[in-house]
């Protein structure tokens, strides 16, 4: 990177700087991407974009106000510029000679051990373009009436190093790739789509190894009987949301009103309920970013924090809330290592890592037997969020239940609801725990995330049909 030589020496003078002119925090975080992403149709790549990139953020704290101006230009003057500015925005200058409280950086604490390596090992283009194409080629080979077919891939290879003005001193490499594969299958006037994506952390052999014929095989067989599928009626009725991706709806209902960012909005309705019940008994709920090789997590944040695994929701009881350095200062909530941004651009704000409802003590079956009439959803869509939980979710792939059994297959169902009001109906919690990829977009930019849960069901839920 550009401030490798002598960069420590280069930052304490900025962060003292920044220090003498009052400010209680100073913070620069600087990176370096190497980011490219591919998109296969039917047998021919359309899409190749490669992105490379360098950057330095600079945040002043100032009580609870801050400053943040970001730079392309790591050079001394570059990132002393950026430091005024930011400054200003407080009513602070590096003119003004007030006592300087830093005691310098602590010694580098370097988390990029072998990691340097991962540039030697992920796939080039040729053969990332080899592997995409073989997973449209077995979308042909298992598909029926299937009109469009595609494969993709993104991979973001991002070095950074962290420093601030309470030691803080941090360099990290990060690495992560996503893939998958969508059909849209058709017959006359109907029509399906159905997709899958799989993402991890720290593994760059991940896209060697993927055994893409099972996911096309998995997929095909999900669009065929969802495309003659017939419309599920409007109404409430129990729900059995599968594992994996099903997780998307705590992440998205509850899981950002579990953020200091919303606390500091005033829009959380969990603001003032530490320690009180906000979810059924059975609903134990975990954000943390150590699980290894999962999409979300992480060696530092971008504060330079080791990440903690943070208990949110303990036997319905909320525990904790996901906080950064901000989310300290003015809530008085404890930073988590929760600290998130896409990129030197943005502020870190407190962001979800892997997030998931822990596992429970049933099977699936006995979730699904357990239910006369209701909705079984395997696989979820799209779908929009309120800013105080109310939410609604297209279901991608769903089944009726009659009598403890899935029956026939039911498309144009969406989940309706508000989080305060679900989580206390989750009322069972099977034993099958698994994680699925995702990115999240917020204050901060987007980023990459993990959803989870085992099955879970919800004793009553709105549906929306036809």
């Amino acid at each position: 990177m550009t401030l490798e030589t002598n960069s420590k020496q280069i930052l304490e003078t900025v962060i003292s700087k920044g220090s003498s002119a009052g400010a209680d925090i100073v913070e620069v975080f600087i990176e370096s991407t190497d980011s490219v992403s591919l998109l296969a149709e039917n047998d021919i790549v359309t899409s190749v974009s490669p992105s490379f990139g360098v950057g330095a953020g600079i945040r002043v704290f100032k009580g609870a106000k801050d400053g943040f101006v970001s730079t392309n230009d790591l050079s001394p003057t570059g990132l002393d510029e950026a430091l005024i500015k930011a400054l200003g925005m407080l009513g602070l200058s590096t003119n003004e000679q007030n006592t300087d409280k830093f005691n310098g950086l602590e010694q580098l604490r370097d988390y990029t051990l072998n990691k340097n390596k991962w540039i030697d090992l992920i796939p080039d283009l040729e053969e990332t373009r080899e592997i995409l194409l073989t997973g449209t080629k077995f979308l042909d080979v298992y598909g029926k009436k299937i009109s469009v077919r595609r494969s993709s891939y993104s991979r973001i290879l991002q070095e950074v190093i962290v420093a601030a003005s309470d030691g803080t001193y941090a360099k990290d490499i990060r690495l992560n790739q996503s893939f998958g594969l969508n059909v849209l299958a058709s017959d006359a006037d109907k029509r399906a789509s159905i997709g899958r994506r799989y993402g991890t952390s720290s593994s760059p052999t991940t896209l060697k190894e993927w055994d893409a014929e099972s996911s096309a095989q998995e997929i095909c067989e999900s669009a065929g009987k969802m495309l003659y599928a017939d419309y599920v009626e409007a109404g409430q009725m129990p729900v059995i949301l599968a594992n994996k991706f099903g997780g998307v709806i705590f992440h998205e209902a509850c899981g950002h009103l579990l953020e200091t960012t919303q606390l500091e909005r005033g829009t959380s309705p969990f603001s003032d309920q530490i320690d009180k019940q906000i979810a059924n008994t059975a609903v134990t709920a975990i954000d943390e970013g150590v699980t290894e090789g999962a999409f979300g997590s992480i060696s530092i944040d971008d504060e330079g924090m080791e990440p903690v695994k943070t208990k949110l929701i303990e036997n319905g009881i909320l525990k904790n809330f996901i906080s950064d350095r901000a989310g300290e200062i003015r809530t008085g909530h404890k930073r988590t290592g929760s600290g998130r941004r896409q990129g030197h651009n943005f502020a870190a704000a407190s962001r979800m890592r892997n997030t998931y409802i822990a596992a429970g003590e049933y099977s699936p079956e006995d979730l699904i037997e357990s239910t006369n009439n209701g909705l079984y959803c395997k696989s979820m869509g799209g779908g929009s969020v309120g800013p105080t939980g109310q939410f609604n979710f297209s279901v991608e792939e769903g089944y009726l239940i009659k009598n403890g059994k899935l029956t026939n297959p039911v498309k144009g169902a969406t989940l309706i609801g508000e989080a305060k009001e679900v989580l206390p109906r989750i009322s069972m919690c099977a034993n099958d725990l698994d994680l699925a990829a995702g990115f999240c977009g917020s204050i901060s930019g987007n980023i990459n995330v993990t959803v989870g849960q085992p099955h879970i069901k919800v004793e009553s839920i709105t549906i929306g049909g036809r």
